[in-house]
């Protein structure tokens, strides 16, 4: 098992710089209140740069959970030298017209995409995307399994196994669904109309059905109206009581980056935080803005915000190396399939 699993952990997800830390990423990652850290596009640029920029993270905290997104198609920020991962949207498709041999690949790219993001050091991919979606949403579509719940699930299902097998914890976002609006909340704050039944029927039924198989949930900067004032990921209605208490969710609530215009509806930096925080969310996202960082950090310390033993629980607690993964099977097995789909 991996040092730092059953440690405390801050609250607060931050980013860095460049392809290695300078002394101001250095001194924020020391700091207690500092949980975890995100890896972007602009942090790789190549495998063993990564597995060094990991290692000086470490040296930084051994309490520091680290991530990505990875989940393949256009949302995949390691490239160079790792595999090209489809969007989800091919796979679900794939269980949709053939069970068997989509079920299977969904499970193997989960564990591919999970090996070769742990053979880095890096703890997590912030995957899959459980949005019901086609071609709606602006910033889903073809992330997602299907517009079909069931395909979602079961499709989603087995991917979280792959990763499972691997050894990595498994994020399912954006709870309740970001896949009813055109409306992207990187770039603004949506506002979905659809009431209660219509989520329950449609949208919540993967979250529902995957409740107890998750180990993350990270929740959409959507607001629907007709059920709850509050945006989603603001909200105690959502995170503790339909999601904590319905659906029986035992695992870590991350926000989506609280950077996002979504998000500006709970105000500034600090009040985003203290409201995520509130709601019901284990750890904040603050990402592509150290000031924002930085303001959220002093408010933890004012407050002497408690840490969090259930953020380790998203560590992995096995160890892989590219070499075993370069030399397996199961991965030459999910090349030839790719190369066969290409």
């Amino acid at each position: 098992m991996r040092n730092g699993v059953n440690s405390l952990y801050g609250r607060l997800m931050v980013d860095v710089e460049g392809f290695s830390l300078t002394s101001e990423d250095r001194e924020l990652l020391a700091n207690p209140q500092v949980g975890g850290v995100i890896l972007f596009a602009r942090n790789i640029q190549s495998r063993s740069q990564v597995c060094m920029l990991v290692a000086e993270i470490r040296c930084c905290s051994n309490s520091l959970l680290i991530a990505v997104d990875q989940e393949g198609g256009r949302v995949q920020r390691f490239r160079v030298g790792f595999t090209k991962i489809p969007a989800m949207q091919i796979v679900g498709d794939l269980v949709e017209s053939n069970f068997d041999e989509g079920i299977s690949l969904s499970r193997e790219l989960g564990w591919l995409m999970a090996s070769e993001v742990l053979a880095c050091g890096v703890d997590i991919s912030f995957a899959p995307v459980l949005d019901v979606d086609r071609d709606t949403s602006s910033i889903i579509g073809n992330r997602a399994f299907s517009n079909q719940p069931n395909a979602v699930i079961t499709a989603a299902k087995a991917f979280v196994a792959g990763m499972h097998d691997a050894g990595m914890a498994s994020t399912g976002k954006h709870f309740p669904g970001h896949g009813g609006i055109v409306a992207d909340s990187h770039l603004e704050a949506p506002i979905d109309q659809r009431n209660w039944q219509q989520l329950e029927e449609h949208d919540l039924k993967p979250f529902k059905s995957l409740a107890k198989t998750l180990d993350g949930i990270m929740p959409a900067h959507i607001t629907f109206p007709a059920i709850d004032a509050q945006s989603v990921g603001f909200s105690s209605f959502w995170l503790k009581q339909v999601l904590r208490q319905q659906l029986g969710f035992t695992g870590v609530i991350f926000s989506d980056d609280l950077s996002m215009k979504g998000a500006d509806v709970a105000g500034g930096y600090v009040e985003k935080a203290k409201d995520a925080l509130a709601a019901g969310c284990d750890m904040v996202l603050v990402c592509n803005s150290r000031q924002g960082a930085t303001q959220v950090l002093a408010y933890m310390e004012e407050q002497k915000m408690s840490q969090s033993t259930l953020i380790g629980a998203m560590r992995s607690a096995q160890q892989v190396n590219w070499l075993e993964i370069e030399q397996s099977t199961r991965r030459k097995s999910v090349l030839e399939k790719l190369a066969s789909m290409a």
